[in-house]
This record gives structure tokens, C-alpha cells and sequence, in this order.
């Protein structure tokens, strides 16, 4: 099975790149310019206390194979680690809010979140508990999520079969969709109106000296100097940071996409619903997506490996679809692709700079599939330890590179 292309609507009307900086020397280089690397450098442009100047490198604006091409656009707080709801409650805030958070400009379109909702599904006792504390934890934080019995799951939502489920956790209230590519398209265009330099290019390699990066090489041949360099490669974070002589294991694995059309359509909103297969899927638009790992082991793959496995839809994904959901039996794919996620497999959660040694060195890395959400806080964060040296606006510390050096892993289980 071959991916298909995505429709237009993935697309991003964005102004052509130059490929040369207009600079030799910039305060901040941002190497990678996707959701990482416009989130950040809008936080950057925007805040009244920084004035200094940022180049963002970014090899392929189409972002064709990066994570925020690939991303299934969801937004949730069903989390099992409070910080995490934090953040995810304030991607909420930011995105329904997108237009004021940019300055009003009525050019920038007017986010929302579709909330048709999350839906965990158990069927066992222990992932009940599991479900169980989680949603205590998130409670705790503000967060709309409820447990809900295998009887109020199936009043609310008929189609579904739950003859092997005892309960979920279930929560409506600013989870599900929205448009990602769109959210980032507005923060590239607005951060260069207000003079970041975007160039179409690659960073192949990084000047240091003692505990201090101080330029990058680029492809076509210029070195630029660099007070400050931010790691939002994506996949190829580890690449990054070893040209740097640092150590980030970050991992690139594989997912799959479906986007299918039911004979049969169910008559209400379909929540994204985790299987206790692993499997998940929701509404897109009149359609459905679905999203999954591979069929056997979670492989780590090099970053440009976006070959298929031939039979998974037939072997994994329909057979579980159609058994949680009968009227998913009779179905019709219209679309699939393949992304990467960008895997931190010290605790599945980001990496945010600086290095604890090399401290003008910035990380952005391995959210391990929750960059296109996570991105407005870690961005804001990244750019307030560049200006202030701290963090302002929420306390990402936890997150700190420094965690790998003390062993202090920031566990995330709801990873899907």
C-alpha cells in the first residue's frame, strides 16, 4: 500500500523563502521551522523585551514530511501528568483565542476547536485504575474529564459495541480538532512581518567553542554567526544536537493514517476514541480518521523511512475499527499517509534548553506525538529563558535537558 497525497487542505499558503539570510550574524538561529520552530520564533518577534534577530532554517517549507504535515490536528488534557494538562489547557486558550494572540489582525483567520471529544476505553480492572487516577489528576488541574460506565457510553454514543469494555474516561470540553498547518501557516507569516528571516536551507554544522555554540554552516556554503541556537528539528533532533557535540536520543517512529468514508455513517460526532488496542480513531469532517503504530513492534525508523507496511489496514486496522463500531464494516479508504513521531524514549515527554553545559543551546524536541499542541507553551518557554533566563508564563522546568544528567524522568503514559 502506497500513501496517497493529502488533499489541498493541508496545504499552506505561505510567501516564498529566500535561500541566503540577509545577515551574517543574528541573535537566535532556529534550526527547523515547522510547529517547534514558528512557535518560537513568534514568541521571540512578539515580546516588547527582546530586539534582537532571528533566522529561522527550514529545508522544506512545504513541510511534506515533517510532523505538522503528518499531524492528525488533535487537541487534549486527558494526560496522566499534571503538566501536561497545564499545557494542553493552555493550546486550548491560544488557539481559541489565535486571532488576539497574533494582535488582532483580521487578516488571521479565527481558530476553533472541534469538541467532538476523547474517549479512553477499558477493558480490564487495572487500565480502569489507571483511567481512574489519571482523571483525578486531571480533575485537580480543571479539566472537564469524566469517568463514564460501559451503560453511559453506550447512551451516548449507540454505535458503539462494548461487550468486552467496563468503562472510559471521557471528556468534551475543549478536546478533539483543529486546524494545526493553519495555526502555524499565520505564526510564520506574522513573525515575519515582524523581521524574523525565514530561508529555505540546512544547517550542516555548528561552530562551538568551550561551553558556547557560536555559528552555523549552511548548505549553500555561508557560515552565519549565532548568539543563540534552538533545536526544533523534528525527527532530526539527535542529528542536531551531535553536530553540536551534544547527546539527544531521540527516536523517529513510524504512523499511519487512514482517512475513510462509512456506507453507513454513524449519526452523531464520533469522539477520538482510544481502543485498548492502541488503535484510535475520530470524525474528519463527514468522514473518519485513524491513526495507529505498526503492526508489531514500535521499530525505530530512520527519518527518511516513510515505506507502508502492505497489509496493515486489512491485518490490524479495519478488523478493529469494524468490531468496535459494525456500521465501520462496510467502509471506503480515501486517503493515507505516513508520519514520524519524534520519540523521547527517557520518558516520552519534550526536551526544552538550554543544554546544563553549552548554555546558549536550546532544545524543542520529542514530544513523541504531542508537538502540534504543545507548541504554543513550549515556544513561549523556550523564547523566555532566551530574553529572561527563566521561565515566565508557566514552570516548564520539569521538562529541562538537565532531568537526563540527574536520571529524574517526567513520565508520560497517555501516549497514543
Amino acid at each position: 500500500m502506497k500513501p496517497n497525497s493529502k488533499d489541498s487542505s493541508w496545504e499552506m499558503n505561505l510567501p516564498a523563502f529566500s535561500t541566503k539570510p540577509k545577515h551574517g550574524r543574528y541573535d537566535v538561529v532556529i534550526i527547523g521551522g515547522a510547529t517547534m520552530g514558528a512557535c518560537t520564533a513568534w514568541f521571540l518577534a512578539s515580546n516588547q523585551d527582546f530586539k534582537g534577530k532571528v533566522l529561522v532554517v527550514e529545508p522544506d517549507p512545504t513541510f511534506s514530511k515533517a510532523q505538522t504535515g503528518a499531524s492528525n490536528n488533535c487537541m487534549r488534557q486527558q494526560f496522566a501528568n499534571p503538566i501536561n494538562v497545564k499545557i494542553g489547557q493552555y493550546a486550548a486558550d491560544f488557539v481559541r483565542n489565535f486571532r488576539e494572540n497574533l494582535g488582532g489582525d483580521p487578516k488571521v483567520p479565527e481558530l476553533s476547536i472541534r469538541n467532538f471529544g476523547y474517549l479512553y476505553l477499558s477493558d480490564n480492572a487495572d487500565l480502569t485504575k489507571v483511567l481512574q487516577r489519571d482523571q483525578s489528576v486531571q480533575e485537580e488541574c480543571g479539566a472537564g474529564t469524566k469517568m463514564v460506565t460501559a451503560d453511559q457510553i453506550a447512551a451516548s454514543y449507540p454505535f458503539y459495541k462494548l461487550d468486552d469494555i467496563e468503562a472510559g474516561s471521557l471528556n468534551t470540553e475543549n478536546e478533539g480538532y483543529y486546524n494545526a498547518p493553519l495555526m502555524v501557516e499565520w505564526l510564520i507569516k506574522k513573525s515575519i512581518e515582524k523581521g524574523v528571516d525565514y530561508v529555505q536551507n540546512a544547517v550542516t554544522a555548528i561552530g562551538r567553542e568551550g561551553n558556547k555554540v557560536t555559528n552555523v554552516t549552511l548548505a549553500s556554503g555561508e557560515t552565519i554567526e549565532a548568539g543563540a541556537i534552538v533545536n526544533a528539528s523534528g525527527t532530526r533532533a539527535g542529528i542536531v544536537a551531535d553536530m553540536a557535540g551534544l547527546k539527544l536520543d531521540i527516536q523517529s517512529k513510524r504512523r499511519y493514517t487512514f482517512i475513510f468514508r462509512a456506507k453507513e455513517p454513524l449519526d452523531r460526532d464520533l469522539p477520538l476514541t482510544i481502543d485498548p488496542t492502541g488503535v484510535h480513531f475520530r470524525q474528519f469532517g463527514d468522514d473518519y480518521l485513524v491513526g495507529c503504530p505498526p503492526l508489531g513492534e514500535d521499530a525505530t525508523v530512520d527519518v527518511d523511512d516513510f515505506s507502508a507496511e502492505e497489509t496493515i489496514w486489512e491485518d490490524k486496522v479495519h478488523p478493529i475499527i469494524s468490531n468496535r463500531i459494525p456500521q465501520f464494516k462496510d467502509v471506503e479508504i480515501i486517503d493515507f499517509w505516513i508520519g514520524h513521531y519524534d520519540f523521547n524514549t527517557f520518558d516520552y515527554n519534550v526536551v526544552i534548553g538550554p543544554h546544563d553545559e553549552v548554555s546558549n543551546f536550546h532544545f524543542t524536541n520529542g514530544s513523541s506525538g504531542h508537538g502540534s499542541q504543545q507548541g504554543p507553551a513550549v515556544g513561549r518557554g523556550v523564547a523566555e529563558q532566551i530574553i529572561y533566563g527563566e521561565f515566565r508564563s508557566m514552570d516548564l522546568s520539569p521538562f529541562l535537558y538537565e532531568r537526563f544528567a540527574k536520571g529524574e524522568r517526567v513520565v508520560e503514559r497517555a501516549v497514543i
